[in-house]
């Protein structure tokens, strides 16, 4: 393993020093954690992103969720690091997150501006009950009234429900959960490393208890898997029965990198469908708008008559995004993006 983005010169990501350690527990069997010192942690979203932010924070790279369909494969190759059991195994941990954070929020170019969470990976993966740099992230952003917004599959977020409802008495904060579809099979191959589908709904209900707004973002909704009328009725049934504030539906995108280790799964657990797969997505690494678009208006639907909504882009992460496109009445943007970041 290179790492070709480790050293002294202005634009490396890390310092020099890397710690990798291998824990022989069984929760993170197999599981190596390289830990490093970050250089930054406030990362801006490429200009070319339509996403309604634009600034991140993501103290991970890897994750142990093993999300088959994960975009964010492609960014362990810029480690040299393997992107499909690498990418699942190898964690590299920004150990110096939190403080770096705090010191980023007081620079005087810092404006205050929205931060969002779990845009690359999960900042509530395994990883984070061993090292535990949420709690000291959320407090930074507290400590500096600065909105923020987190995006997880993972019910460790509970854990920090004390710190997320302070930082909600003063400023904006935006949670959402990730749960594209309710059958257990299919969790169980295609996201082996989460916690169960029904697990992460009762985490949108414990937060909704709390008084912390929580949205759904009904993602991935796999095509020909996932996508049948039924199942896309009885997962916004239990989302609107878990008292999310809105849903959000985001249909499979499988960018280089995922797209391999994707199409390696499909193969092998349902050999059937490979053609399908191929011509759907031949385009490129979006399924044709006009499916996007039918999922998009079953799922707004399913959400009017079981009581969620009114839709509004952006509601997941509580922050409003760019208008959109007035020849997409489903306000899907015409060229459908994903972030991609370091």
């Amino acid at each position: 393993m290179r790492w070709d983005n480790l050293g002294e010169s202005p634009a490396a990501l890390f310092g020099t020093d890397v710690v990798s350690r291998t824990i022989d527990t069984p929760e993170f069997r197999g599981i190596t954690f390289h830990e490093v010192r970050a250089r930054s942690i406030v990362n801006r979203v490429p200009g070319a992103s339509r996403m309604p932010f634009e600034w991140t924070v993501n103290p991970y790279r890897g994750c142990s969720h093993a999300c088959v369909y994960c975009f964010a494969r492609k960014t362990h190759s810029y480690l040299d690091l393997d992107t499909g059991l690498g990418f699942d195994s190898q964690i590299v941990v920004k150990v110096n997150a939190p403080e770096l954070l705090r010191r980023e929020l007081t620079a005087r170019r810092w404006r205050g501006e929205h931060i969002a969470m779990g845009t690359n990976v999960d900042c509530y993966q395994r990883a984070e009950g061993r090292y535990g740099l949420m709690p000291g992230i959320i407090a930074a952003l507290r400590d500096h009234a600065n909105p923020f917004s987190i995006l997880t599959k993972g019910t460790l977020i509970l854990r920090d429900l004390d710190l997320l409802r302070q930082a909600a008495e003063v400023t904006d904060v935006g949670i959402s959960v990730s749960v594209g579809f309710l059958d257990r099979e299919l969790w169980r191959t295609v996201e082996p490393g989460t916690p169960a589908p029904e697990r992460r709904l009762d985490v949108v209900r414990t937060l909704t208890a709390h008084g912390i707004p929580c949205g759904v973002l009904m993602a991935p909704v796999i095509p020909f898997l996932g996508d049948a009328p039924e199942q896309l009725r009885a997962t916004v049934r239990a989302i609107a029965e878990a008292g999310a504030g809105s849903v959000t539906p985001l249909v499979l995108h499988l960018r280089p990198g995922a797209r391999e280790w994707f199409m390696a799964w499909l193969g092998h657990h349902h050999p059937h469908l490979v053609r399908r797969y191929e011509r759907m997505y031949a385009g490129g690494s979006y399924a044709p708008t006009w499916y996007q678009r039918r999922i998009t208006r079953q799922v707004h639907e399913l959400a009017r008559e079981y009581g969620i909504g009114p839709y509004r882009p952006g509601a997941h992460r509580n922050v409003t995004a760019p208008a959109a496109d007035p020849a997409t009445p489903d306000g899907l943007p015409p060229a459908p993006t994903q972030l991609t970041l370091l």
